[in-house]
């Protein structure tokens, strides 16, 4: 637990968010949020009720129309929403352990749920649903569930670059042309963490660690986050970023200039490194009952649909529409990583970042 804390969190950030968790700072599903056709109160369903506290690693945005489908099902439960960076949330949840304030905790990535899985912060659960889902997106000992895919991807600006120039790999991020023109996410980023994580399972601590080598030599630079990076990209400061797909969809949407590379897709290539959202039961909630009917919520067919929706995500659960103009993943290859299974070395990957010296 200490290398996790000292590598990833910030304690000072720590007691502020504790002091918030306890009291002040909460946001209240419903709050200053547009109505939509299924936030309309029906019959509570389950029959649950009382507060729910959720700490989300998803901005307040994005997870706040879920919230509200959900809420719109049991209208008895009050949502206690506090967001945050996976990691403040991670480390407020080890801090809060001995008394947990949370009940659910929802996070952008597999590497900091896994993390906590190991350290015992999770109640088993496994939702209604869960079956349908790709067995290697359900936590072991059913301690957490995966709710979408996310996909490593290539943005690049059209204005800049042309789609015949544009890197096909990760490993052409690496290639001097490029040099100082590349935006990407850092070491404190979960998608980042993740992906090395993966390269990790795939070629080896020494093949990975010449490829981030390779990347700081490259003048990249390097952001606390990818929304940081898309709209870097997207307006003209960087020619290529690497981001999660959906980043690219989001620019796009704001009418930015922008391309998308699945890469690695070639002969020899190493597939398309994905990542997932997840979500788990603090162990020790005060409301169990309304956690579970909320994780069952998740994965059922309405709430993957507002995921896809609302972020352009891939739904883990089969036959769930994606948003018109996100390309399917069953075109593409995949990597052969199982990324569970990589993040549970969580610090065998921090360790090899910091020694490299990722920012």
């Amino acid at each position: 637990m200490q290398h996790f804390s000292r590598k990833l969190f910030g304690l000072l950030f720590v007691l502020t968010l504790l002091v918030s968790a306890c009291g002040g700072g909460t946001t209240v599903s419903g709050e200053n949020v547009p109505e939509t056709e299924s936030a309309q109160p029906v019959e509570n369903e389950a029959g649950v009720s009382g507060d729910l506290v959720i700490y989300s690693g998803r901005s307040e945005s994005l997870i706040q129309p879920v919230l509200d489908a959900f809420q719109a099902k049991h209208p008895t439960v009050k949502i206690l929403l506090k967001s945050g960076s996976n990691s403040e949330l991670a480390n407020a949840l080890i801090e809060e352990q001995a008394n947990p304030q949370a009940d659910v905790f929802v996070t952008t990535e597999i590497f900091t749920i896994q993390n906590l899985y190991q350290q015992g912060l999770f109640a088993s659960y496994r939702p209604a649903g869960a079956d349908s889902l790709p067995p290697e997106f359900i936590g072991p000992d059913d301690s957490w569930i995966g709710l979408t895919r996310r996909a490593r991807v290539i943005i690049y600006n059209t204005e800049l670059v042309s789609a015949e120039e544009a890197p096909t790999s990760i490993f052409d991020l690496t290639d001097p042309k490029w040099k100082g023109q590349i935006a990407a996410a850092g070491s404190t980023n979960g998608g980042m963490q993740a992906q090395v994580a993966a390269m990790r399972q795939l070629l080896g601590d020494v093949d990975t660690q010449e490829w981030l080598a390779g990347l700081m030599a490259n003048d990249v630079t390097f952001f606390g986050g990818h929304t940081d990076v898309r709209k870097a990209v997207g307006a003209g400061e960087f020619k290529i970023g690497l981001v999660n797909h959906y980043y690219y969809y989001l620019q796009q949407a704001e009418g930015s200039p922008v391309g998308i590379v699945f890469p690695d897709q070639g002969e020899g290539g190493i597939g398309l490194i994905s990542n997932a959202t997840s979500a788990a039961i603090v162990k020790g909630a005060k409301n169990v009952p309304a956690a579970q009917a909320f994780l069952d919520f998740l994965i059922s067919e309405e709430g993957q649909k507002l995921f896809a929706e609302l972020n352009y995500e891939y739904p883990l659960l089969p036959g769930v529409a994606l948003k018109e103009g996100v390309q399917p993943l069953d075109g593409f290859r995949l990597a052969d990583v199982n990324v569970a299974e990589a993040a549970l070395d969580f610090n065998g990957t921090l360790d090899l970042m910091e020694a490299i010296g990722l920012p």
